[in-house]
C-alpha cells in the first residue's frame, strides 16, 4: 500500500459526499493537506433535515446486484461501487466511530438516536480528527487546470492553494456550481429534473382526508407503464408517501415531460384483483345486509377514505348493503380498485431535493470517480446522473462514490 502526501486536496461541497470523499482521503494520506469547501455556512444541510430529521443513513439490502436495482439512473456503474463500499461498509465506517444504526420493517436504517444529529456529529468529528479543513461561506466560481496539472480555484471568499486534485461534490440541483465547472471542464450534463416529489392532486374525494394513510396501496402512471406498492398518504396538495416518491423517480422523466400533467391510478387493496374487489361487495352483500354500507368495510381501510369511496360510487347516504344494486357495487369496486386522479404539478420538500440528471457516467472511472477527460478531476454524489428512490439509496451513493474518490485522491492502492 502506498500514498503520496505533501499534496494540496480540494473538496468542493460539505455534503454527505463531499465530507466523506475528504474524511477518506485524509485518513488514507495524512501528509496531504484536505481542503472542504462549502458555498453555504450550513455544513451536511441534507444530512440533517433527512428522513424528518432521523437521516436514514442506507438499507439493509447486502447484495449489490439486487441493491443497484433501486436506482433509476446509475445501476450498472454502481455495482462495483457497492462490491467495494456497500451498505455493510457503510455500517461498519459508523460503528468504528460509535454509531449504532437499527433496521427498520421496511429495511430503511437510522441512529438508534433517531437522531441526524449523531450523524452530522461523527462525520464533523473525523473530518476534524482527520484534519480536514473545512471553510464554509466559501463558494467556487471557477475552476482551471494549469500547464502544470495543477488546478486554480476562484473562490468568492479568501484563498484556497492550487490543488493537485479536485473532488466536485456539490450536490443535484442546477445551481450547483459543481455542474457549471465540469461543464467548463468538457463534461456532457444530462438534463437535471426534479425525482422524489409528490403529486399535487385536486379531487373532491381527498378533501377532508389530508393526514390519511393507506400502509398497502400501489399507484400506477399508465401512460408511462410504470407502477410503485407500499404507503400512500393523502396531503392538503395530493398523493404521497413511499409508493408515490418511488414512482416520481422512475418516472422523473415523463413526468417532466409531460409538464407534471397526468393521470394515475391508484388501487387501496392491491392484493386483489378487480374481479375479487366485485366478489368481496357481492359477499358483503348476502351476509350483512342490515349493515350500513359507509360503516361496513371488508377491506380494513381508513374510516374517512372508505366514506368518500362510497360516496363517490353513488351509494346514498344511509344505504344498506341489502338495497345495493350491481351497478353500485361495480361502481363501488371501480373506487376501491381504480381510482383514477389527475396530476396537476408537483411538490417537493426543497431540504431534501433531489434530481436525475448531472455528469454523464460515461465519462467518469467508476473505479476512482475521476473524470476522462481531465486528470486528477473526481466527482461524487448527486453531482452525477445518479438517483436511487426514497429508503436510504441515495445516501449510499454517496457515501460509496465519496469513499472511492477519496481512497483514489489519497493515492492508496
Amino acid at each position: 500500500m502506498s500514498a503520496a502526501g505533501g499534496r494540496e486536496i480540494v473538496v468542493v461541497g460539505a455534503g454527505a459526499a463531499g465530507f466523506f470523499g475528504a474524511i477518506r482521503c485524509a485518513e488514507a494520506a495524512p501528509d496531504a493537506t484536505v481542503h472542504l469547501l462549502e458555498a453555504t455556512a450550513h455544513p451536511l444541510a441534507k444530512v440533517r433535515v433527512s428522513g424528518g430529521g432521523r437521516c436514514n443513513v442506507t438499507h439493509a439490502c447486502f447484495d449489490p446486484r439486487e441493491l443497484v436495482r433501486r436506482y433509476p439512473r446509475g445501476s450498472r456503474e454502481l455495482i462495483g461501487a457497492f462490491h467495494r463500499f456497500g451498505p455493510q461498509e457503510t455500517i461498519a465506517w459508523f460503528a468504528q466511530r460509535g454509531v449504532e444504526l437499527k433496521t427498520e420493517a421496511d429495511g430503511r436504517m437510522f441512529p438508534v438516536t433517531d437522531s441526524s444529529a449523531t450523524i452530522v456529529d461523527a462525520l464533523t468529528t473525523a473530518a476534524a480528527r482527520a484534519g480536514v479543513r473545512l471553510r464554509t461561506q466559501t463558494p467556487v466560481r471557477e475552476i482551471v487546470r494549469g500547464e502544470d496539472g495543477r488546478f486554480r480555484i476562484s473562490c468568492g471568499s479568501g484563498e484556497v492553494p492550487a490543488a493537485d486534485r479536485v473532488l466536485l461534490a456539490t450536490g443535484g440541483n442546477q445551481g450547483a456550481g459543481g455542474i457549471a465547472i465540469a461543464r467548463a471542464f468538457g463534461h456532457a450534463i444530462e438534463p437535471q429534473v426534479p425525482s422524489l416529489f409528490a403529486f399535487n392532486v385536486s379531487d373532491p374525494r381527498l378533501r377532508g382526508l389530508e393526514g390519511v394513510a393507506v400502509q398497502d396501496a400501489s399507484v400506477a402512471m399508465p401512460d408511462a407503464r410504470l407502477i410503485e406498492r407500499g404507503p400512500v398518504l393523502v396531503t392538503h396538495r395530493g398523493l404521497s408517501g413511499p409508493a408515490v416518491l418511488r414512482l416520481s423517480a422512475w418516472g422523473a422523466r415523463a413526468c417532466q415531460e409531460s409538464g407534471y400533467a397526468f393521470g394515475v391510478v391508484v388501487n387501496w387493496t392491491p392484493g386483489h384483483r378487480s374481479e375479487e374487489i366485485a366478489a368481496a361487495l357481492a359477499r358483503e352483500r348476502e351476509a350483512h345486509g342490515r349493515r350500513q354500507v359507509a360503516t361496513a368495510n371488508p377491506f380494513g381501510l381508513p374510516g374517512r377514505l372508505w366514506e368518500v369511496l362510497v360516496s363517490a360510487a353513488g351509494v346514498p347516504a344511509g344505504c344498506v348493503w341489502a338495497q345495493t344494486s350491481k351497478a353500485m357495487l361495480g361502481a363501488l369496486a371501480a373506487q376501491i380498485g381504480e381510482s383514477r386522479f389527475a396530476v396537476q404539478g408537483k411538490s417537493t420538500n426543497k431540504e431534501e431535493f433531489v434530481t436525475c440528471g448531472g455528469v454523464r457516467l460515461r465519462e467518469v472511472d467508476f473505479k476512482t470517480m475521476e473524470s476522462r477527460l481531465c486528470p486528477g478531476l473526481h466527482f461524487a454524489g448527486e453531482v452525477l446522473d445518479i438517483d436511487g428512490i426514497t429508503g436510504g439509496f441515495n445516501f449510499q451513493a454517496a457515501w460509496a462514490t465519496g469513499w472511492l474518490a477519496g481512497t483514489a485522491m489519497a493515492g492508496v492502492t
